[in-house]
């Protein structure tokens, strides 16, 4: 077989490429058999990396006005808040009490926990105050001679009346109380960030499996739980992506009918993601809750180009009979246009470094690092072994194309290149355009739940936001607003009146509980220094009085030098629509009343590093899809030198997007930093399809075909691989739907949505496009079915190029 006509021209026609891979298949197979040791062990060393400051938008005017006043703040946002309840009585009593103090002892020494900032009702700066005849008292709430008696219990129950905890750290109900827990993002000796998932289940084992019983419950909430329980539902995430593994490779066999055909095309794209991992890890990154389902993505992608090259050696191995001449044939039609789809994924994927948040930034990285993989392990490696074991006799004949027997499923579909069925499809192409804009005008931007979206409602850190809510007071979400005043000049009358009247704007904005500035601790200093008379409850306008009132400010709402003052807002959750009014409300009461004096400036808390988060994802959605679109045209123009095949490629592209916003406004998905980078990882992986089948439609219609039997071929060739990668990789992903982890829940749906849409557009809406606007050059004419006597497809299909 190897001296046949056909072999030695299939050698001649080579380009260097070819013959450097084929000349040189045992090298070949060495070098990626030692890459892809080294890399396995690099990416077994990879670890979890997650860090509050990387999912913040550093250079948004909010974090840089927060990080300008960071020493003057108590918290940066990564913060936890322990909640030990009493299920059978209250707190009054010692069992509880020593209970309280031993889970936070156990918590202050737990490494990352700012020791200097834990704070709970054994704290002895947890103080109350009260206005005697001979002027003030204070003392600690649990005072230092506390015997457990039922006298000490009665006194503290009145010195918590006395300190203003109630509702704050203190149940309305005095069933629970609260410990709070600062934490370090990054260590301060070390510089290491924190590991989350170990701090997570330090947390757990602990203190609340430690201590839980049954009547005490512990609750925890806060950033760096919601980032161990993402990171702790990993296994979860590995879980189902064996599901999503098993079953793409059942449906890969009942594609091929080959074992050897099955399996390959999944090793060399699990190999794609070790190496992935592997090169992270070289690179300094690790994985972190968000881009933990970019590997499995990576997955798919190699996947996809794997189904096409193992069918065109199919289709070869038909033609030609020969393994090696089968595999080089097959690499010859695939590697431009795999490579022209490969490239477009990884720069479509790089697009996301424009958005200035980290952990976006590293997941579009990620991304690209693993699609570099797929070049080699997908588009090399893979043919170069199957041209040592090829394909079964069973898989060839299942796969083969037979001339004189039409296929009913593709000639149906064909007719989406005739005249009247892409008018048709083109009308309703822009109906769903236009369903599309307008069901995502109702897209918001950020959260659209209570608690963290990124779980599920019942679950425990749900579980625990809701009793933390219902039981205290005080919310959990707060923007802290910082005014800056001269030195000296926060507690200035004219200042400190216009910080009081601020508070009192704020206190009637909808969406925000309560608003606590220095203002009202001086206006009740006041009140206390004249005999507790509510009508002293006022900012004196004799500076000598209000200063004497500024001296019991916490330094929480003052700094040391009186140039900042700090106002607390608690909202009643940090849904998009609260964060974007209570922010609107803070910019117009600083354009209206704002001077050189005094400044309002946004803004810090969990509540004010969100409402940025959302603020720059806003303005990143729309550069995103402008950005992606622009950088994939442009490739794809490269490629094929014409904007007909820009047009016919992106246009399904576009239309798949549109309905993916107006599928997620639909199921309440916000934009957010979880699923703002959907936009670009599906556009990656949809311009796949569309290359494949546009390469194979245009080589078609330069030997002279007809449009319909054009697409008629490309179908029996390139389109029923894209089928098949469309539906099985939909189908694998739609198990994640299940995972007990809502934000890869959200991600099986609109994966399923892109993977599916995406193959539905390549399929249906590109030859309708295709019928109207390619002009194929007749001279090139060559090898019609009506002058060959009927040469099949499969021979057809080891001489495509790229336009």
């Amino acid at each position: 077989m190897n001296n046949t006509p056909l072999h030695y021209a299939a050698t001649e026609d080579a380009r260097l490429p070819e013959r450097l891979i084929f000349s040189n298949r045992p090298v070949v197979l060495v070098l990626f058999l030692l890459a892809t040791v080294f890399l396995a062990w690099q990416a077994y060393h990879l670890k979890p990396d997650a860090s509050f400051s990387k999912l913040i938008p550093q250079g948004h005017p909010f974090v840089q006005k927060m990080n300008a006043h960071m020493k003057d703040l108590r918290a940066s946002g990564a913060s936890l808040k322990v909640s030990v309840a009493v299920k059978e009585g209250d707190i009054f009593n010692d069992e509880y009490l020593t209970t309280l103090g031993q889970i936070a002892d156990e918590i202050f020494y737990i490494p990352g926990v700012n020791k200097n900032g834990l704070k709970s009702l054994w704290s002895p700066d947890v103080r109350w105050t009260m206005v005697t005849e001979e002027g003030f008292e204070a003392g600690s709430v649990i005072p230092p001679e506390y015997d457990g008696s039922q006298a000490s219990l009665e006194r503290l129950r009145l010195n918590l009346t006395r300190s203003g905890t109630i509702g704050r750290m203190v149940a309305n109900d005095f069933k629970s109380t609260i410990i709070e827990v600062p934490v370090y993002d990054r260590d301060p000796t070390t510089g290491e960030y924190l590991n989350y998932l170990e701090f997570s289940r330090a947390m757990e084992k602990l203190v609340r499996q430690s201590y839980e019983n049954d009547n005490i419950s512990i609750h925890i909430i806060g950033f760096p739980k919601i980032i161990g329980d993402l990171l702790e539902g990993i296994g979860a995430i590995f879980l189902f992506a064996v599901v999503t593994l098993v079953i793409t490779a059942v449906l890969l066999w009942i594609y091929t009918r080959c074992i050897r055909a099955t399996l390959t095309p999944l090793a060399t794209s699990i190999m794609a993601v070790i190496w992935q991992l592997g090169l992270l890890n070289l690179m300094g990154y690790g994985l972190n809750a968000y881009s933990i389902l970019v590997p499995f993505l990576i997955l798919a992608v190699g996947v996809s180009h794997g189904v096409q090259v193992i069918n065109g050696i199919a289709l070869n191995m038909q033609a030609a009979g020969e393994r090696l001449l089968a595999a080089r044939l097959a690499f010859r039609a695939l590697y431009i246009a795999g490579m022209t789809a490969l490239i477009s994924d990884g720069v479509g994927f790089l697009t996301l470094l424009v958005i200035d948040i980290e952990v976006i930034q590293e997941l579009g990285i990620a991304a690209s690092v693993g699609v570099a993989a797929i070049i080699f392990t997908n588009l090399v490696l893979l043919p170069v072994f199957m041209s040592y074991i090829g394909i079964s006799p069973k898989g060839v004949n299942h796969m083969k194309i037979d001339p004189d027997h039409r296929h009913r499923l593709w000639s149906l579909v064909s007719k989406c290149a005739t005249g009247k069925v892409a008018a048709v499809s083109i009308l309703v192409a822009a109906i769903g355009y236009a369903i599309g804009i307008i069901g995502g005008q109702n897209l918001a931007i950020g959260d659209l739940d209570a608690g963290a979206p990124e779980l599920r409602p019942d679950s425990r850190y749900n579980l625990d936001n809701a009793f933390i809510t219902d039981n205290y007071a005080v919310s959990t979400d707060i923007m802290v607003v910082m005014v800056e005043t001269p030195v000296q000049a926060c507690t200035r009358y004219d200042v400190a009146s216009l910080i009081d009247k601020f508070d009192w704007y704020m206190e009637n904005v909808p969406g925000v509980q309560s608003v606590i500035s220095h203002t009202d601790v001086m206006r009740l200093t006041s009140m206390a220094l004249n005999e507790g008379n509510p009508r002293w409850s006022v900012l004196s306008r004799n500076q000598r009085a209000l200063d004497g009132s500024a001296a019991r400010v916490p330094r929480a709402l003052m700094n040391l030098d009186c140039s900042l003052a700090t106002v607390a807002i608690y909202l009643d959750d940090h849904k998009a629509e609260t964060l974007s009014t209570v922010v609107d409300a803070v910019k117009r009461f600083e354009q209206d009343y704002g001077n050189d004096q005094v400044n309002f400036g946004l803004a810090a808390g969990n509540a004010g590093i969100e409402a940025a988060t959302n603020e720059e994802i806003a303005v990143a959605q729309t550069q995103i899809l402008a950005l992606v679109y622009t950088v994939v045209g442009a490739l794809v123009f490269l490629s094929f030198r014409s904007i007909v095949a820009v047009v016919c490629i992106l246009v399904p592209l576009g239309l798949t997007s549109a309905l993916c916003q107006a599928l997620m406004a639909h199921l309440g998905i916000g934009i957010k930093v979880a699923t703002l980078p959907v936009v670009a990882l599906g556009v990656g992986v949809g311009v796949d399809y569309g290359i494949y089948i546009y390469n194979r439609l245009t080589y078609y219609l330069k030997q002279g075909l007809p449009m319909q039997e054009a697409y008629y071929q490309t179908l029996s060739t390139t389109g029923r691989a894209v089928a098949f990668t469309g539906i099985a990789l939909g189908v694998g992903v739609i198990t994640w739907i299940m995972s007990p982890i809502k934000f890869q829940a959200d991600m099986g749906i609109l994966l399923t949505f892109m993977f599916l849409w995406n193959m539905v557009g390549a399929l249906w809406l590109l030859p309708g496009l295709a019928y109207f606007l390619v002009r194929p050059d007749k001279g090139k004419t060559s090898d019609h079915p009506a002058e060959t006597g009927g040469r099949s497809a499969a021979a057809d299909a080891t001489e495509s190029q790229p336009a």
